[in-house]
Order: C-alpha cells, then structure tokens, then sequence
C-alpha cells in the first residue's frame, strides 16, 4: 500500500482523504506542523508553497489541500480568502452581500498539492458545483455547509451527517492524485 503524508488537523479533511484514497489503495497518515500561509492570488498557490514548505521542512513527500468558494457573481470572492471572511463575517455575512442577488451558483475550488521531497509541487483540482440558500439551514458540518447546496441536491450539505456529506463533493482531484501515485511507485 503507498502511504501519503497529509498535512492537516482538520478532521474532515483526513476523513474525506482516507474515504476516497484508501479505498484506491493509498493509505492517509495525518501529520501537523505549522505551516505559514501565503497571501497570493490563487488557491492553487496557496496550496504548492505549502506542500513544499511542508515537504522541505519534514523531508518527506507531502499532501497539502487549500480550498475557496468561488461566488461569480461577486467576481469570485471570497475565493482565496476564503477562510479570512469565514473568520471575520462568516456566513451571515455572505448572505448579507448577497441580498437582493439572484444569481445564486457557486463552487467550492478543492486543489491538492503534492510535493514529492526535493522537487515541486503537482496539483490536482476538483470542483464541486451548486448554489447558496438564502437562509442557513441544517444541523451538520460547519460554516458553509449551512448554505451552500450541491448541485443534484435541494438541502444544504448541513443538512447530510458526515458520512453522507464527503460523497456529495467532487472527488477528481483524489482519484487524479492516485493514478500519479500509482504511476510512479509501478516506475
């Protein structure tokens, strides 16, 4: 079985790794380190520098995972700040912005970055597609899962128990990542 380095404490990230690459053979070993994170443009290099700092700091191969939701139209914020405007005005706060908008569609941008030691970083992305609610709603999950509601679904992803709720994102990045993986160790 390959082993892979993942870089969080975030419960429902190791949770939704090891549900979709153990299964394809790969097994999840959480490690935590503090990690900076970089102001940039993009999630995807938010996502590389710290799977290589991880990496160089560790001496291992790593996987770092950066996610935003992306709202067209507020031109796509909070996208790479995603997590700053979760912390500061929250859920409320977004639907506060989008109070009076119609146009509702939004997708969360998952990128993983894995850095083999010594070199730089490959990144797969999935991207799962749906819309925000105009109310909270639910009683799982955390912070966007109260109004964000995947594409096929009418409720919100709070609405679903743990379990359920990791099967409704987009997995490509994970399966992507794991036919790298099994490419390289069949090398």
């Amino acid at each position: 079985m390959i082993k892979i380095n993942y870089i969080t404490t975030n419960k429902f990230k190791i949770l939704s790794a090891q549900e979709n690459l153990e299964p394809l053979g790969i097994k999840v070993i959480a490690k935590k380190i503090d990690c900076p994170e970089i102001q940039a443009d993009t999630i995807e290099e938010v996502a590389k520098f710290s799977s290589k700092y991880a990496s160089d700091f560790l001496h291992e191969d790593t996987l770092k995972n950066d996610s935003g939701l992306i709202i067209p139209s507020l031109k796509g914020f909070p996208g790479v700040y995603t997590k700053y405007i979760d912390e500061t005005i929250g859920v409320d706060g977004v639907l506060k912005l989008l109070e009076g908008v119609e146009e509702r569609d939004a997708y969360f941008l998952e990128v993983l970055a894995y850095t083999e030691y010594g070199k730089e970083p490959v990144i797969f992305t999935s991207k799962t597609e749906g819309t925000l609610a105009k109310v909270k709603s639910g009683d799982n999950g955390w912070s966007w899962d109260f109004i964000f509601i995947p594409k096929g679904s009418d409720k919100t992803l709070a609405c679903y128990q743990d379990h359920e709720r990791w099967k409704l994102w987009d997995n490509t990045a994970y399966i992507k990542l794991a036919e790298y993986l099994k490419e390289r160790t069949n090398k």
